[in-house]
């Protein structure tokens, strides 16, 4: 049984049929690439999957449990996190702040409570450690940092929550060849410690460098699903665009 299980999820919006009865899973310490073109359906399914739209049909299961009905709290209590691609930090905020951010540890003092910032530091300190991130201090602004470094600061604060299954949306977009290391290096870290990831994105370099299995979307239809030791560049792109010289085109171009 995978950790998380889509099956014939299916979701109209008025008259646009946007996903028709995909099939999707993701098993422990597995990572997944998540690809098409703009307007495939990848965004949808993940909303789906993380409650903020409900399917039209079909089921989505955690560790065979059926969360179909359930909230995108309740979801996210379940172990299920995503990082948008806008990473939803508070730039002018230091690292700690960004990963205890509404979550805050207290202490008591005289019967009152205030934020332990001295707890925080050192837990947010310790999160970066368990990633191997590399950050320039925890007590910058996270504004200040390069792309690569922001993305850590999101996917540590996705680990405080104790995540199963970890979705991210293009991490690795505009960042320098050196920080896209960087990232997917963090990306293998997760799937080391058993967390489940699905990688959107449209660096297909990216994509088969560090996943296990690559899923592509074709107008709302699951149109492949490859291991990747067993794929290449243009198998991939021949299943987003449909095949042919447009494969061969579209491939040299994503390598270049």
């Amino acid at each position: 049984m995978s950790l998380l299980e889509i099956k014939g999820v299916e979701k109209s919006f008025g008259p646009v049929n946007v996903l028709h009865g995909v099939d999707f899973s993701v098993d422990r310490g597995e990572v997944v690439g998540l690809v098409g073109d703009n307007g495939a359906g990848k965004s949808t399914l993940m909303k789906i999957v993380t409650g903020m739209y409900t399917a039209d049909g079909g089921d989505i299961t955690l560790d065979g449990q059926s969360i179909s009905d359930r909230t995108p709290g309740e979801r996210r209590r379940m172990g299920i996190e995503m990082i948008y691609q806008d990473l939803a930090l508070a730039r002018q905020q230091d690292v700690a702040a960004n990963i205890f951010l509404g979550r805050e540890p207290t202490r008591s003092v005289l019967g009152m409570r205030f934020v332990d910032r001295s707890a925080m530091k050192r837990d947010a300190q310790a999160m970066i450690d368990r990633l191997g991130a590399r950050l320039p201090a925890i007590n910058r602004p996270v504004g200040s940092f390069s792309g690569g470094q922001q993305q850590s600061v999101a996917i540590a604060r996705a680990l405080t929550f104790e995540p199963r299954i970890v979705i991210m949306d293009e991490p690795t977009a505009a960042l320098a060849v050196r920080e896209v290391q960087s990232v997917l290096d963090l990306i293998r870290q997760l799937s080391a410690d058993g967390i489940g990831v699905i990688l959107i994105s449209h660096r297909l370099n990216d994509v088969l460098s560090v996943t296990d299995r690559i899923v592509v979307l074709n107008h709302g239809h699951a149109a492949a699903n490859l291991k990747t030791a067993e794929t290449d560049m243009t198998e991939v792109v021949s299943a987003i665009v449909g095949g042919g010289d447009m494969a061969e085109a579209a491939a040299h171009e994503a390598r270049g």
